[in-house]
């Protein structure tokens, strides 16, 4: 019997070794070869660390290489939670909030989680840095980053944008040239031993970031600078709803300074709100009023539909057209043709706009491009509002030869005044003139590009002397720079009310001109939205051009000139 059991106990143990074998033996069947390859990405995740190598993002220069955004090296605070005894948790947190000016449950619940690694707050402060040093808190630790950083705050906000925490690009240049200023990641491998510590000399991959390149502006800070200050003083004098100033260059569209208000500091842009981020002068469109008569002019001018000295009734300020009464801001009698167009009469433009007809109105119109955007290199450009001619009603030819039934953004304005400016010439806006990559080579070069001729040399000429004759002695007057002659077009338009009627107290003020008259070197549009109490364009946007006018001249040292106008001569339109 004694046999019989202790025999039976030594079958039992037998299978029981046996069984504990088997499953040993199946466990290593398992983990080495039918799940190998998941427990050697497990084995690597713990002692492989690979670090993501950030590039640096380009620099945004104005046209003379004076920085206007660029990226500097900050401290970004990061904790390893599992690192952190549990009962140490809460003392850390508690540190945290106080030196960073956190919430202490948040940054609580961010050390309670089970990973390696989470942000507890990006792009510190220098002083920040310092305290959380001294502290030497265990499982935080400090990670360099790129912060993007605008030396001028608000200044240019609406051209350069600004860039996330990211460093990706979201308003103006930064959006727009975001694929070329971002750069390309890199990455770099590395070991760690069981206690989680970087082993450098076990290095072995490393793939360098290639940091973005640089771009550089047509924006002329100093230029910039003279818009700035004086389009800040009026728009506080004119009590203004919104503002926009533009200074081109006649010959290319090189943008040489864009300013909108309200502004905000590109540094603070979270303060920010829509109405402030609005870039205006490309995105808005507006009834332009009396300087749209610039293409009804020139149209008749490069037609041979009037001559000079022609003589237009103008009804003593009011003149009936189909359904509705057309009025001048003042009665005038009879005027000649360059009359018309100096004392900016209604009637007597929509007299020389039915000479011509619909047809031939509309296809100056768009040869000038309107109703179609102008292709500038910032985002969110409005093509305006232009109807179709089989859609213009009876009193259409009433009201677009006059800025009337047609919506045209700032930049559209300023590109049409720069055709009479150049000789005829459509020019295309731009921004940035180069983009450059980190060895200083130029990728891509956007002087030079070709332009298209619209009009006569000789239009073009009759209409500069004409615009000279607005300033000097019709409704710019108050636009004329001292020591130069200076050529535009007044505007006032009323704007459309919330009951889709025209508004008797609220409107837009323009002025569109160039500088020298003879020779145009700028091209400026000064626009304001609904200013109080004054709202003519001649009152109003006519100052501001004449005191920018002559900050530039004076600042690009360009010789002044005889103020006497030259004598119009009646070329008629064609070369």
């Amino acid at each position: 019997m004694y046999i019989r059991t202790q025999k039976v106990r030594l079958i039992i143990i037998f299978f029981s070794y046996l069984l504990m074998l088997l499953v040993i033996l199946f466990r290593l069947l398992n983990v080495q070869v039918l799940n190998n390859s998941d427990y050697v990405k497990l084995a690597d995740s713990q002692h492989r660390l690979r670090l993501t190598l950030y590039p640096q993002r380009g620099v945004i220069y104005d046209r003379s290489k004076k920085a206007l955004a660029l990226s500097l090296r900050v401290s970004s605070v990061f904790a390893i939670p599992r690192e952190i005894e549990h009962e140490h948790k809460e003392d850390v947190a508690k540190n945290l909030s106080q030196v960073l000016g956190l919430n202490y449950d948040d940054i609580l619940v961010k050390l309670k989680k089970d990973k390696s690694f989470v942000w507890i707050k990006r792009r510190i402060r220098e002083e920040e840095e310092q305290a959380l040093k001294r502290l030497n808190l265990e499982g935080v630790d400090l990670l360099k980053e790129d912060k993007r950083y605008y030396p001028n705050d608000s200044m240019l906000a609406h051209v350069v944008g600004f860039a996330g925490i990211d460093e990706r690009g979201l308003e103006g240049c930064e959006l727009e040239y975001n694929e070329y200023l971002k750069g390309q990641s890199g990455h770099r491998s590395l070991l760690r031993d069981a206690k989680q510590r970087m082993m450098p000399a076990f290095e072995f991959e490393f793939v360098p970031a290639i940091d973005g390149f640089d771009l550089v502006l047509n924006i002329d800070e100093i230029i910039q600078h003279i818009v700035e200050d004086e389009l800040d003083k009026a728009f506080t004098e004119n009590n203004a709803l919104g503002a926009s100033v533009i200074v081109m260059d006649p010959e290319n569209g090189e943008i040489y300074a864009l300013a909108n208000r309200p502004t905000y500091n590109l540094n603070l842009f979270k303060n920010s709100t829509d109405a402030t981020r609005r870039n205006r002068a490309v995105t808005d469109y507006f009834e332009p009023g009396s300087t749209f008569k610039i293409i009804t002019a020139s149209a008749a001018i490069e037609e041979k539909a009037v001559s000079l000295d022609e003589i237009f009734y103008c009804e003593n300020g009011s003149y009936r057209v189909a359904s509705h009464t057309l009025h001048d801001h003042r009665p005038h009698g009879n005027l000649t043709f360059v009359e018309v167009i100096e004392k900016s009469s209604n009637i007597g433009v929509v007299k020389v706009a039915q000479k011509m007809g619909e047809a031939t109105i509309y296809r100056y119109i768009k040869k000038f491009c309107f109703g179609e955007k102008t292709g500038i290199d910032l985002p969110g450009e409005t093509a305006g509002f232009l109807r179709p001619l089989n859609e213009w009603s009876k009193l259409s030819i009433s009201a677009l030869p006059i800025g009337h039934e047609i919506g045209t953004s700032a930049l559209q304005m300023v590109r049409a005044m720069a055709v009479i400016a150049n000789g005829g010439y459509l020019v295309k806006p731009r921004v940035v003139q180069k983009i450059v990559d980190n060895k200083g080579e130029i990728l891509y070069d956007f002087r030079d590009l070709p332009r298209k001729r619209i009009i006569s040399e000789n239009t073009a000429k009759t209409m500069r002397q004409i615009l000279t004759g607005v300033v000097n002695n019709g409704t710019g007057q108050k636009a004329k720079p001292q020591g130069y002659l200076a050529a535009g077009k007044t505007g006032t338009a009323q704007k459309i009310d919330s009951t889709g009627r025209y508004s008797h107290n609220k409107y837009v003020a323009s002025f569109v001109g160039f500088i020298p008259a003879a020779k145009p070197r700028f091209v400026i549009a000064v626009i304001f939205d609904e200013p109080h109490p004054y709202y003519y364009g001649g009152t109003v946007c006519a100052p501001v051009f004449k005191e920018i006018a002559e900050k530039i001249l004076s600042y690009m040292n360009v010789p002044q000139e005889s103020t006497q106008t030259e004598k119009i001569e009646d070329s008629g339109g064609g070369d």
